[in-house]
């Protein structure tokens, strides 16, 4: 008769999870083998405990792994984004389009306009923060940023890459994209992205000298939300001046336009 020795077993069973890589069954499975032990659990029981836990950190480390990519800007919630001061925009149709599930399946598009300050930094990170927490993968970026990096990639032939790895993004979030210069460098590499990001345009637009064409297909499939309404950076300028102004800690938009079209 084989007699088990309860340490050798433990030790196995670690080097085991290890190997599986099975993190958070390696740290809770001892705890839960002893409460399991005491309360008479049935082995099924036991084993769905160790997998909803392994399957709950797997998703919280997944949620920080994408929200950290995402790179979106600090604060910005719809908790915190003021629609009363925005009236034209819904809220009720912002809450669905938060979901993501009806237009980004679809390669749907939403285009925020509005003047400087208006807070469509504020609304688009506010989505893409919701979304990352319903499980897409996200990126904000300043479009000037992403057409430099574009450039440099091209620079070195690395362009279809460099926009193969945007590709793994559900959602770009394209902030600022009136600071991009008519460079036809600035101008074609953004046309590339976009694009790619909609495979039929190559076939129906093969010249770049239809953007136009282009962008209005895009608008075609677009969610417009205008914001035409006074900048929020000027307004709470005015209320601290008047003594009324909101506590600093309160979300803010940080965003830089210039008012030209």
């Amino acid at each position: 008769m084989t007699t088990t020795n309860p340490v050798v077993d433990a030790a196995r069973v670690e080097l085991l999870l290890h190997e599986l890589r099975l993190p958070s069954i390696r740290l809770m499975w001892a705890k839960l083998a002893e409460q399991s032990d005491k309360e008479g659990w049935p082995a099924a029981r036991f084993l769905a405990v160790l997998a909803e836990h392994e399957m709950a950190d797997r998703g919280r480390r997944r949620f920080e792994r994408h929200l950290l990519e995402a790179r979106l800007p600090a604060g910005k919630t719809l908790a915190t984004f003021e629609f009363e001061a925005v009236p034209m925009v819904s809220k009720a149709q912002v809450m669905a389009l938060a979901s993501g599930d009806a237009w980004l399946k679809k390669g749907a598009n939403i285009l925020l306009f509005g003047p400087p300050g208006g807070g469509k930094s504020h609304l688009s990170a506010a989505l893409g923060l919701t979304l990352v927490e319903n499980g897409w993968r996200v990126l904000f970026a300043r479009t000037t940023d992403l057409v430099q990096q574009l450039q440099v990639a091209r620079r070195e032939l690395a362009l279809e890459s460099a926009i193969a790895k945007l590709d793994c993004y559900d959602l770009l979030i394209l902030d600022d994209i009136a600071y991009v210069t008519k460079d036809q460098a600035e101008t074609s590499v953004l046309f590339e992205l976009i694009a790619a990001r909609y495979e039929q345009w190559g076939k129906i637009f093969p010249d770049q000298a239809m953007t136009l064409a282009a962008i209005d297909r895009l608008v075609h499939h677009s969610t417009i939300l205008e914001m035409n309404v006074e900048s929020y950076r000027r307004r709470e300028a005015l209320d601290r001046k008047r003594g009324r102004g909101r506590p600093p800690t309160h979300a803010t938009i940080n965003k830089t336009e210039n008012a030209e079209n």
